[in-house]
């Protein structure tokens, strides 16, 4: 198995810091970046450095990733909003894109490993996590399903009210036209 790479033997706190300030530098300024970096480590007392090439190479994967959450949630939010879920999309948006970034962080990792060095529990996590994401997908059918339910319902609602008001207006006319009210009102059974 290869060595890890530098960055990710730095601390999470400053990983953070890194991701945050390439995002903030616009994936631009490796040398700056390497020097301010450094410089964080050297007060910390850690004998770690690593070098702008390293730093290129892992700001480059950050901002990919950083592309696909963000077409994530864009999509997500589109797909929820279009099926009349929006109060939903709002609530599950934060999930969906953190199971996806998830997913393509674990998929980015394996893309660089050959098969030996591929951790059978890295595929079943991977497969779990997709096996949830496609169930939320059932769950989010099964909401959309009861959307238009109720949409129809409100729809054959509307249509009754509709219709009860024609045949009031006509029992008001009285005559033929009452009587023909009262017997469309027992055929469609709303006495």
């Amino acid at each position: 198995m290869p060595p890890p790479r530098k960055v990710d033997l730095l601390p999470d706190e400053l990983r953070a810091w890194l991701k945050d300030a390439l995002q903030e530098r616009g994936f631009a300024g490796y040398e700056d970046l390497a020097d301010d970096l450094n410089a964080m480590l050297e007060g910390r007392g850690l004998e770690l450095r690593i070098g702008k090439s390293a730093l290129h190479s892992f700001g480059q994967e950050h901002r990919e990733f950083v592309k696909y959450q963000e077409e994530a949630s864009r999509w997500a939010a589109d797909w929820m909003q279009g099926n009349g879920l929006e109060e939903e999309a709002k609530r599950h948006n934060v999930l969906f894109q953190m199971i996806t970034t998830l997913a393509f962080k674990v998929m980015m990792g394996m893309q660089n490993k050959s098969a030996d060095e591929i951790d059978p529990k890295e595929l079943h996590f991977l497969g779990r996590m997709l096996k949830d994401v496609m169930a939320s997908s059932g769950i989010r059918e099964k909401l959309v399903e009861e959307e238009r339910k109720r949409i129809a319902e409100e729809a054959r609602a509307a249509a009754m009210a509709e219709v009860t008001d024609r045949l009031d207006e006509a029992e008001a006319e009285g005559g033929s036209m009452a009587d023909a009210a009262r017997k469309a009102r027992e055929i469609m059974g709303f006495e």
